[in-house]
């Protein structure tokens, strides 16, 4: 998740914010000292703004049984399902903004040092911020590795790498994620074998449990994967930044290098299942790819065409992505389930329980379950859409 300065459709910002969890994705540098905001990727903060979307629904159904079966996330080693495409393509969105923001500070006459040290104090910021919103939901103190913390790390981990060539970061994922696939496949796990079986009998679920749940670092080794991805993030960066290239041929590129992902994924896929929960290679390349297909289609339209203007629901929730992400999570912990209202009946039950009663009461159960889901997620795009009007937007 990466954010903003300002792109071609957004207001001028009014206010100083803190963005987000990668690097700004601008498109051409400021010149030091200057104040004029450079262009935006209206494809990348569209293609944010979807994948967001897919967060809210994803997050937020109340259709019970009746939920689509692509909107719950797959079973152990079963494929992938759209609920499963939303955390790898935030993943591959925070690469996609590291060349973006590492030219602007390259431009700025930053060192390396100086730029290492803003990559640190956003990965702390996204790390910290996360651990709010796990010990908000767990209404307790909790330092633990959640969604945020896991994009904070592979940010830090491939917004580093960044510095090696191009050849270098290649080589660097080819081992990342061959490395990671072979511990998969072939490390022993006790009582149980070599291999991803079951989801209680694996490598990874066995050095959680036995060597880092006791220091609050289940899913650390997440950090391997998901860095690889930011990595491959970042060379699409590189492909979009490149002037030489037509927008165009940055478009055939774009759809080439996807098809070539998902189609390494689902090929590895007969061998390394693809696994969400514990990251598989062929799961990363091949959600890498298709979202890196969908970059192309948003980038085709709205840059190269120009087209931007169609996708503006979409950019209000792709230019705020912070506030999208945290805001409603803090917003149904502490107003929804915890305010209480009193039914008909003299009943009380959390806000949240009571909106979905009354819903579900005036429109049946399918009915009123996509009435509180279209609500809840409408209401959230109210407020972001207000700040974007604003020029208000959240960054770390």
């Amino acid at each position: 998740m990466e954010m903003i300065d300002s792109s071609n459709d957004s207001p001028a910002p009014k206010r100083l914010r803190i963005s987000e969890a990668a690097p700004d994705a601008e498109a051409k540098t400021a010149t030091v000292g200057a104040r004029a905001a450079s262009s935006r990727l209206v494809s990348l903060d569209a293609f944010r703004g979807l994948t967001i979307f897919g967060m809210l629904l994803v997050n937020n159904i109340a259709l019970d049984t009746a939920t689509p079966k692509q909107l719950t996330h797959a079973d152990w080693n079963q494929g992938v399902q759209f609920a499963d495409l939303v955390f790898p393509w935030f993943l591959l969105i925070v690469g996609v903004a590291i060349p973006f923001a590492d030219a602007s500070s390259r431009a700025k006459g930053w060192s390396w040092w100086a730029r290492a040290g803003k990559i640190l104090r956003r990965t702390i910021a996204l790390v910290l911020l996360g651990c709010l919103i796990d010990s908000s939901i767990a209404h307790q103190p909790i330092l633990d590795l959640g969604v945020l913390q896991i994009i904070g790390l592979a940010y830090l981990l491939a917004a580093l790498a960044y510095s090696l060539p191009l050849i270098g970061r290649a080589l660097l994922v080819a081992v990342l994620l061959g490395g990671h696939g072979a511990f998969l496949q072939f490390a022993p796990v006790p009582g149980c074998g070599p291999g991803i079986q079951a989801q209680t009998c694996n490598v990874v679920d066995y050095i959680n449990q036995h060597s880092l749940q006791q220091f609050h670092l289940s899913g650390l080794l997440s950090a391997i994967p998901t860095a690889a991805l930011a990595l491959i993030g970042a060379g699409i960066g590189d492909l979009l930044r490149r002037d030489r290239l037509t927008p165009a041929r940055k478009v055939v590129w774009l759809i080439g290098c996807g098809v070539a992902l998902a189609a390494m994924g689902w090929l590895w896929g007969y061998w390394l299942p693809m696994n969400k929960a514990v990251w598989s290679g062929s799961y990363i390349l091949y959600t890498g790819g298709l979202g890196v297909v969908t970059l192309a289609f948003f980038y085709a339209l709205l840059d190269a065409r120009g087209w931007s203007r169609i996708a503006l629901p979409l950019t209000v929730l792709g230019a705020n992505a912070i506030t999208a992400y945290v805001a409603p999570i803090l917003f149904k912990v502490y107003i929804l389930q915890s305010w209480m209202w009193t039914l008909a009946d003299g009943t009380r039950v959390p806000l949240q329980q009571a909106m979905l009663h009354s819903a579900v009461a005036e429109l049946g159960p399918v009915g009123g379950g996509v009435a509180y889901t279209a609500g809840y997620i409408a209401v959230c795009w109210l407020v972001l859409t207000y700040l974007y009007r604003r020029g208000v937007f959240l960054r770390v």
